[in-house]
């Protein structure tokens, strides 16, 4: 039975005490939080350090920033680069797993005009390794890992499939960076899900769960049980973080609700070695 956290801003609730007594009645294990720029995170550690004491479990965050450590710009990406040690540094003292960032969002796509990239591929590949290096050293010394996330193509042109982030992990060779699996990205980008998430398995580190219409899972036409059986037979042990939109013939909450018990249904008729 996988674990399952929901992220922070999906849950009612003015605390994270509040969202936690939510979650916690609606079958999940843990809040992923979400992880603003300008140093916001940073300053949310006194009320971080509350829920913690609370019993709040935080395991993961997911950042949430006008720019991310692969951008264009030499001063964003600085930024960006400083605003993720941060947070790697916040979640390791909540005692959480680490932080999960694409190298980029809405920056640029090879799918829309002007098509071509103002950065050829060497020199992306340069930053790509360079803040890749920096952020997993950063992440080995306060003993929490960062997890890469592919994108869809129309919304990073440089990390779309789990082979790509693979390949610059292994560039990498760092413990202490893995791939951030997202269900909906992957349901645009890779051929075959499951076979995707078998060939990555040593380098899974995080998952994230959405349908392919970026609603709760449970309510568009992915595979769930063979995607859910290949992570099993990947032998992965870290939580499904639910980041996604809501439907809107739902009540909220009860969209909220309905994802754990979805889960551990597929789960459970997921069929051995799904995906092989």
């Amino acid at each position: 039975m996988f674990r399952t956290a929901c992220q922070e801003q999906l849950l009612p609730g003015a605390t994270l005490q509040e969202k936690w007594e939510f979650a916690a009645a609606a079958g999940y294990d843990g809040i992923e939080l979400r992880g603003k720029g300008d140093f916001h995170f940073r300053e949310r550690l006194p009320a971080l350090r509350k829920a913690q004491a609370d019993g709040v479990p935080m395991p993961t965050v997911c950042v949430d920033m006008p720019h991310f450590f692969a951008a264009f710009d030499r001063d964003r990406r600085r930024d960006a680069l400083a605003q993720m040690k941060s947070q790697l540094s916040v979640i390791a003292e909540l005692g959480g797993a680490g932080a999960q960032t694409p190298a980029s969002y809405g920056m640029f796509s090879r799918r829309l005009p002007p098509f071509t990239p103002p950065r050829g591929e060497e020199e992306e590949r340069e930053v790509l390794l360079s803040g890749l290096t920096e952020l997993g050293e950063h992440a080995r010394a306060e003993g929490v890992t960062l997890f890469l996330e592919p994108l869809n193509r129309y919304e990073d042109h440089m990390v779309n499939r789990l082979e790509q982030a693979v390949e610059l992990i292994g560039a990498v060779g760092l413990d202490s960076v893995r791939v951030g699996i997202d269900s909906y990205h992957m349901n645009i980008e890779e051929a075959d899900p499951p076979a995707a998430i078998l060939a990555a398995a040593p380098y899974i580190g995080h998952a994230q769960v959405s349908d392919s219409n970026r609603f709760q899972p449970g309510a568009g036409h992915l595979d769930w049980a063979a995607w859910l059986g290949a992570l099993e037979s990947a032998g992965y042990r870290g939580h499904l973080a639910l980041e996604c939109r809501l439907t809107p013939h739902l009540d909220p909450a009860e969209a909220v609700r309905s994802v754990p018990p979805f889960l551990a249904r597929m789960s459970g008729a997921a069929p051995s070695g799904a995906g092989r």
